[in-house]
């Protein structure tokens, strides 16, 4: 059952990602480029944890998957700060 949570949680975000980095492509607005980045880093990080807990539970991936979360909210912080005012 955990694994299919971790599935469908992967999937939303990279859904979520699609979305967004499609809307940007149209109206160009960087907003929506940094979330996309975002989730996409979100999207890998929710199908590593599927990786490290279900199929290889032996290896610990803990150190990639968070580096990829950090990554992912440091981009979207990025575009919050820098980017919001223009």
């Amino acid at each position: 059952m955990a694994g299919t949570i971790y599935v469908l949680c992967s999937l939303v975000a990279l859904g979520c990602a699609v979305l967004l980095l499609r809307s940007y492509r149209r109206s160009g607005l960087r907003l929506l480029l940094w979330s996309g980045i975002c989730f996409s880093c979100l999207a890998l990080n929710n199908a590593l944890v599927f990786v490290d807990l279900i199929v290889v539970p032996q290896t610990d991936l803990f150190l990639m998957r968070n580096l990829l979360a950090t990554s992912g909210m440091a981009f979207l912080t990025y575009g919050l700060i820098w980017d919001s005012g223009r």
